[in-house]
């Protein structure tokens, strides 16, 4: 009977422990559910929200609202978005919390015919078209009072630039006035006009760094003949200027005097346009010689450490040191426009250096190797067989973007110049001329100029490719160009905030302990492969000379000697070919240990930490337990 008693006793209290156990848990999760936990182990710190971001949602003037257009119903839809969708509502989820609430977000999936899916059309949200029959939304819309900014598409390969599409869209629903920006060129940076009747061309569309500007600002262009720029505008761009007359000078000159920013693209040599030739040697002569720099044109720079591997005219690839693939090494870890990034391209840059002493903070953002010198801009049409033949290398870098800041002086102590270029009326000149205040002959405060030695970095073939993806134009941005302008442009224009959101480092992670096996094999693979190649031509040459040796009655019958020759070719090519193969079986096998490894890490590692972890418990209840 007693036993019977402890039996049930023993029931009840299981059953009631496990009720209880069940009770905590369902605690746990309600109050943890209200809790934001979350530990970001990557590297970079890819899923959380930078400081930057976290000062704009603590001076949100208005409450945001993010709306998600996702088709969440599709099942056919790639799995890139899928994935790339679950990882943005988890970072979302990061932004209205961070923000105390101020950022919503809603997420609305919308079917075919449903007032969701006109929402989206509402918003400019585009479906994509899927093979099936089926269209697929994936795109976000920001709104704020009376203000809406919209992603149209979240594409994948900008998941690096997520947080600051962002951070960007709720920073600007904030205000209604974008701040400008006035571009002077003399390349098609706008676009080019539709010649005629037809199809459109190809480069007619504005360059991809110009679009990306008018997301964020207004943007507008003067034409080369203007001699008065507002000091309203928030930033002056020039690229590539040629032929600047006196009277856009003298403007440039009090624009900047009076605090104005001002972002300068020169080149010494324009490969994007060729039938523009060399620049001008100097275009801004007078304003660089009063800020005390000057530029190599029409030299450039050769930087035998930094080369780009390109293909030439014989279809050869080879590593042209003309054009500067410029890394981590040659970038100023210290401003905040370069700090974050990783690599630019400059085709064919000049140099700029600091000519005088003055007032003026000269900083170096970008420069080249110790093993870099200066050579003709043209001589990179004709081949590298001259440049490197003669090529000795500087014992100096040389800077290829500088950023001059402080009280500047004026280029024109003269005041006002009365004429404008050669053979130009100086009566119609004045005319055009607004009469204007005293002109300034020192800068009222500081002002910031930025000067890059190379223009066609601008151009979307240097830094973006695209793919038609599912009739969607998908851009993938494989440099940081345009980050370099865009981050340029925001430190300028005065939006600091934003920089250091951009290149929040790489989500894609390489097996690079497997790249380095496959690359260690095939260097040893390589080099036995030319040690044949080698043999290969001894023993033709030892041919010919026996060839040579024989009279006209034996041309055509080989001698024992070259039946020998050949024979010890063919053994020996036997032999280096076998070993060959067993080099790409321990490649493969070092691959597929390593693989292997890798694996047994994934699958056992947390079970095993789980296991010493309860054993280790275990053996501590036992000791504790023991008289």
């Amino acid at each position: 009977m007693a036993d019977k008693r402890i039996g049930v006793q023993k029931s009840l209290f299981s059953a009631g422990g496990l009720i209880l156990l069940l009770l905590i848990l369902v605690l746990l999760n309600f109050l943890l559910a209200r809790v934001n936990l979350r530990w970001d182990a990557t590297e970079d710190r890819l899923y959380s929200l930078s400081d930057s971001t976290r000062e704009i949602l603590t001076g949100l003037e208005q409450d945001v609202a993010v709306k998600v257009f996702y088709s969440q119903e599709i099942v056919n839809a790639p799995v890139q978005i899928k994935t790339y969708a679950s990882r943005l509502l988890d970072f979302l989820a990061e932004y209205s919390f961070e923000s105390g609430g101020r950022v919503s977000v809603e997420v609305f999936d919308p079917r075919p015919d449903s007032e969701e899916e006109e929402w989206a059309q509402k918003y400019a949200i585009r479906g994509i078209d899927l093979p099936t029959g089926e269209t697929l939304y994936f795109g976000l819309v920001a709104t704020a009072a009376d203000q809406e900014e919209t992603i149209p598409f979240l594409d994948p390969s900008r998941e690096e630039n997520l947080e600051y599409d962002i951070t960007r869209i709720i920073a600007r629903v904030q205000t209604a006035k974008k701040p400008r920006i006035a571009i002077i060129s003399s390349l098609p940076v706008m676009g080019r006009a539709p010649m005629g009747f037809g199809m459109p061309q190809q480069g007619m569309a504005p360059w991809l760094f110009v679009t990306e500007l008018r997301k964020t600002y207004e943007v507008e262009t003067l034409p080369p003949t203007t001699d008065q720029i507002d000091a309203a505008i928030d930033l002056l761009l020039l690229v590539q200027p040629r032929g600047l007359d006196q009277r856009l000078l003298f403007a440039i000159d009090q624009y900047v005097l009076g605090g104005g920013s001002l972002l300068i693209f020169t080149d010494p040599l324009t490969v994007t346009d060729p039938q523009q030739g060399a620049a001008d040697a100097q275009p801004l002569g007078p304003l660089f010689t009063a800020w005390g720099i000057g530029t190599s044109a029409p030299q450039a720079v050769v930087d035998m450490d930094n080369p780009t591997r390109l293909r030439n005219e014989s279809n050869q690839i080879e590593d042209n040191p003309f054009w500067l693939s410029i890394r981590q090494n040659g970038l100023n870890p210290e401003n905040i426009i370069t700090s974050k990034l990783e690599s630019l391209l400059l085709p064919v840059a000049g140099s700029i250096e600091k000519t005088a002493d003055g007032p003026l903070t000269y900083e170096p953002l970008v420069h080249s190797s110790a093993n870099s010198a200066l050579a003709d801009g043209f001589s990179a049409r004709f081949g590298l067989g001259e440049v490197r033949r003669t090529f000795q290398a500087s014992p100096d870098t040389y800077d290829l973007a500088v950023k001059l800041s402080g009280v500047f002086q004026t280029a024109f102590p003269d005041g006002r110049p009365s004429s404008t270029t050669a053979g130009e009326n100086t009566e119609d000149a004045g005319q055009s001329a607004p009469v204007a205040a005293e002109p300034l002959r020192q800068g009222v405060k500081s002002a910031t100029v930025i000067v890059v030695a190379d223009a066609d970095m601008l151009f979307d073939g240097y830094y973006v490719s695209r793919q038609n993806f599912l009739g969607f134009e998908m851009a993938q941005i494989f440099n940081d160009n345009l980050n370099f302008v865009l981050n340029a442009a925001e430190m300028l224009a005065g939006g600091q905030s934003l920089i250091n959101i951009r290149s929040r480092g790489k989500f894609q992670r390489p097996f690079t302990r497997v790249q380095a096996l496959e690359q260690k094999a095939q260097t040893r693979w390589l080099d036995r492969e030319q040690e044949l190649l080698q043999k290969i031509e001894a023993t033709n040459q030892k041919l010919q000379e026996l060839e040579k040796r024989k009279d006209a009655s034996q041309k055509l019958i080989l001698s024992e000697e070259q039946e020998a020759e050949i024979r010890k070719f063919q053994e020996e090519k036997l032999r280096i070919s076998q070993e060959l193969k067993v080099v790409r079986r321990n490649l493969r096998a070092d691959i597929e240990a390593l693989g292997t490894g890798v694996k047994l890490i994934n699958i056992f590692l947390m079970p095993l930490v789980v296991c010493i972890a309860g054993i280790g418990y275990a053996l501590y209840r036992r000791n504790r337990m023991r008289p």
